[in-house]
């Protein structure tokens, strides 16, 4: 079967579902391709800032989130072995939202691929593309059907990767391969697990920061009361961590260094009772990959992920398909002048390290500080003295502001 589409989108995470709607909304025939069956979870910390509310309501499922979410994320701390401080978060300083929240992944993801489908995108779940091919103007590319229907050929002007940064598009992954086809393993890697508790005792509303030797992690409650714990660990403290709890999983042997080596997480846990298995993810890619020298478009951690510290991974998927939806919705679907995609995409990407190259340097400065004990040290003696610096960190990393919607997208003078 052959079908013609104006877009294609591989991933239906927040970014690939956002940009997808916006897309639709804007009158194209989009399809979206998803290899996951829905629900599922995903390793990721779930707070969505609060500036980004109002983007919600713009893909249309504000009031469906705003009903299941967490409660509002008024407080914020830093954890350490010995050290735990809470101050204010900082309100968002435009738009009627003023605090953030948290949602599972996996009720956010089927509340944002619901919408998709409802305004017309075209959803092939669970699917893989395969063999994308350059034809005149065009790409070609196979999509298969990981069950039921027959492979489908599909053939499109614009293909937008929403994928996580641990599903490499297959040019990153033959240059970052061994002779064997295996992506190299580095002790610098970044490993991420993420688990869900019932019944801890971490306060309604507070975001903690959690310093360890080699990682780092965060907590919140999000919906019906139930904990999330994310941590993420260098391959080599990892390596150590498991050679003192042998014959666990890995997930299981981080849950007990976190409750060995830091007072904050072991108050939160106690009594608590583990709510489905750890998972895991990586290593992250943390960097700017939005420059699509191949031609196409990223959103999301395809286009570029900060160090998960931050919180903001949820945030810039959402904000990146807005400004890419943005600047490919000015134009009626195939109705540009030759050279007009190569110009939205150069313009798309001073955009995106306008709005969020920042965010990527403080998250990493911030995370290079929690994984060493010694700068950790200092950092929690200076906000124990001068509490205000942790609500001054959650302002640089764009915890206050409304979502990076509006940047110009104008096309270049020559």
């Amino acid at each position: 079967m052959r079908t013609d589409a104006d877009a294609l989108v591989v991933g239906a995470g927040p970014a690939g579902s956002a940009v997808a709607i916006l897309l639709a909304k804007a009158g194209w025939h989009v399809v979206l391709a998803e290899q996951h069956a829905f629900p599922r979870r995903k390793v990721c910390g779930e707070c969505i800032a609060a500036g980004n509310l109002l983007l919600l309501d713009e893909l249309g499922v504000g009031p469906a989130f705003c009903s299941m979410a967490g409660p509002e994320i008024r407080q914020i701390g830093w954890m350490s072995s010995d050290t735990t401080i809470v101050a204010d978060a900082p309100a968002c300083e435009d738009g009627p939202y003023r605090f953030g929240r948290a949602l599972g992944r996996e009720r956010l993801d089927g509340l944002l691929l619901d919408r998709a489908r409802a305004v017309g995108v075209d959803v092939r779940q669970p699917a893989k593309v395969r063999a994308v091919r350059c034809v005149s103007a065009d790409y070609e590319c196979n999509i298969e059907p990981l069950e039921g229907r027959s492979e489908e050929a599909l053939r499109t002007p614009v293909i937008i990767d929403a994928r996580g940064s641990w599903e490499p598009s297959a040019a990153w992954a033959a240059a970052a391969s061994d002779e064997n086809g295996r992506a190299p393993h580095h002790d610098s890697d970044l490993l991420a697990f993420k688990a869900n508790f019932r019944g801890s005792q971490l306060a309604a509303g507070y975001l903690p920061v959690i310093a360890l030797n080699g990682g780092y992690g965060g907590m919140i409650i999000a919906e019906d009361g139930r904990m999330t714990l994310a941590v993420c660990v260098r391959r080599d403290a990892l390596r150590g961590i498991r050679k003192l709890h042998r014959g666990t999983s890995a997930g299981a042997a981080v849950q007990a260094l976190l409750q060995r080596s830091c007072g904050g997480v072991r108050e939160a846990l106690e009594g608590a009772k583990l709510d489905g298995a750890w998972i895991s993810a990586g290593p992250l890619r943390p960097g700017i990959r939005v420059d699509g020298r191949d031609g196409r478009f990223r959103v999301g951690n395809a286009a570029g992920e900060a160090h998960p510290l931050i919180g903001e991974g949820i945030s810039m998927a959402l904000q990146s398909a807005a400004l890419l939806a943005r600047a490919l919705g000015q134009h009626p679907a195939r109705q540009w002048e030759a050279g007009a995609l190569a110009d939205i995409q150069r313009r798309y990407a001073s955009a995106w390290r306008t709005a969020f190259a920042p965010r990527l340097r403080f998250a990493a400065l911030f995370a290079h500080i929690a994984m060493r004990p010694s700068l950790a040290r200092i950092a929690g003696a200076l906000m124990t003295r001068w509490p205000p610096l942790l609500e001054e960190a959650a302002r640089w990393s764009s915890k206050s502001r409304a979502a990076v919607v509006r940047l110009s997208m104008t096309p270049e003078t020559p």
